[in-house]
């Protein structure tokens, strides 16, 4: 399994942010956005909304075309993770069970392709590359990869042998061509090839998180204690934890309850990790209000975006 990372959104974040002006731009309005609607307590959005989702499945070699057994596990830890009804939730210490957020999403396979066909939701794609690099190239045809579908209808799941990290996604605001996220098949699902400890299907729930917005739960300053997620109820903390760490782990003095290292948003193996905070939640639904709107029925999203104040 790849060392050097759990996740490379950041390195890509950074990248993309050097190379395109309109996304820096784009990234500004949508963090203005959602702080308006946080300062406005705009209500919580009651309605389930489901995300139609394409999996390209990228392959060199007959291991890595995954079945669809191990595609179906996957999406049932998201539906799972997403809706608070994960089998782990219980192992939340006691002081954060009051913060566990069902973020009301679920995920399904698409049923109709972009040009209103029929579809299993799984595009399988040989190629002559061994193995990708974390700079978008899978989701390109001419670079050995599969196109991406609209992105404004699907989110698009690409699933490969990716070389120094288990998954990177784009956040919203960013060319529709990129995005989506992209997970090392051997952390994709919970069967096939899924290898431990990355087998619980928590990489595609890591990068899913950062497709609504979601940061780092450290806030990606290194080890510092200045960083934010942008969540205010997801204590600080000092850089990443890895492993299975013991409750309390403590940094930046944030004792005596310490790093909130079991959220789904930390860098913990599979198994420690099991849960998203309401404040993870309300920034998921602004991005849903926001860049991500196109996948609400118009309904929701007129309700969304005349939210009163609670």
């Amino acid at each position: 399994m790849p060392s050097a990372d759990r996740c490379a959104t950041m390195p890509v974040h950074h990248q993309l942010i050097a190379t395109s002006p309109r996304y820096a731009v784009a990234l500004a309005a949508i963090e203005n956005e959602t702080f308006a609607r946080k300062n406005a307590r705009a209500a919580a959005r009651e309605e389930v909304v489901t995300i139609p989702v394409v999996v390209h499945v990228v392959h060199h070699t007959p291991e890595q075309n995954i079945g669809q057994e191990q595609i179906d596990s996957q999406f049932k830890v998201l539906n799972e993770d997403f809706r608070r009804v994960n089998p782990d939730v219980g192992k939340v210490p006691e002081v954060w069970r009051d913060l566990v957020a069902d973020a009301r999403l679920e995920f399904k396979l698409a049923d109709t392709d972009p040009d209103g066909n029929p579809t299993s939701g799984v595009v399988r794609k040989e190629t002559a590359v061994e193995a990708f690099e974390p700079d978008h190239g899978v989701k390109f045809g001419d670079r050995g990869g599969s196109d991406a579908w609209p992105a404004d209808r699907y989110l698009n799941v690409w699933v490969c042998e990716l070389k120094t990290a288990l998954g990177y996604a784009t956040f919203p605001g960013g060319p529709a061509e990129l995005d989506g996220v992209v997970i090392l098949h051997r952390a994709f699902g919970t069967t096939g090839t899924a290898e431990a400890p990355y087998d619980g299907g928590r990489t595609a729930t890591h990068e899913i998180g950062h497709w609504f917005n979601l940061r780092h739960i450290w806030g990606d300053d290194g080890d510092g204690c200045s960083g934010s997620d942008f969540v205010d109820d997801t204590p600080n903390q000092g850089g990443h934890n890895r492993g299975t760490p013991a409750f309390p782990k403590l940094s930046c003095d944030n004792g005596p309850h310490g790093d909130m290292f079991m959220n789904y948003m930390d860098y913990v193996e599979d198994a420690s990790m099991y849960m998203f905070t309401k404040g993870q939640a309300e920034r998921m639904d602004a991005a849903l209000a926001g860049p991500r709107s196109s996948f609400l029925a118009p309904q929701v999203r007129q309700s969304m975006r005349l939210g009163s104040p609670t």
